[in-house]
């Protein structure tokens, strides 16, 4: 259960990156330029939810008595799988933003190039 929250807390920060990132592109911004733009814009609420859900679990680190084992892995797992996401998702999703996804601009230039070069060759033809 723990990585299940786990996974779905990491992956929506790097979603916020990702579609502030692609947001910006389609504004005008450069690749490079947006997704730093979109990783400083959004360090706040990450930053807000790894230190929400950081201190929510840290009770389970220090639990003790019957049960104890069970919430302290749970705790221990989630604490730290956090300060490692937070990590993994201010600095590796960007990097990985730059080297893999599109650039929005460019497919919007030669989507009007398209669109304007269609009408021109008809009106030739004719």
């Amino acid at each position: 259960m723990g990585l299940i929250t786990l996974v779905g807390l990491v992956a929506k920060n790097g979603i916020l990156i990702v579609q502030f990132a692609n947001h910006l592109q389609e504004t005008g911004l450069a690749k490079l330029e947006s997704v730093i733009e979109a990783a400083t814009t959004r360090l706040r609420p990450i930053l807000m939810t790894t230190a929400a859900t950081v201190v929510g679990h840290l009770p389970l680190v220090f639990a003790h008595g019957p049960g104890a084992g069970a919430r302290n892995s749970i705790g221990i797992m989630l604490v730290s799988g956090m300060i490692i996401g937070t990590f993994f998702t201010l600095f590796v999703v960007p990097s990985i933003y730059i080297l893999v996804a599109r650039t929005h601009r460019a497919a919007e230039v030669e989507e009007r190039e398209a669109e304007g070069a269609g009408p021109e060759v008809a009106g030739a033809a004719v």
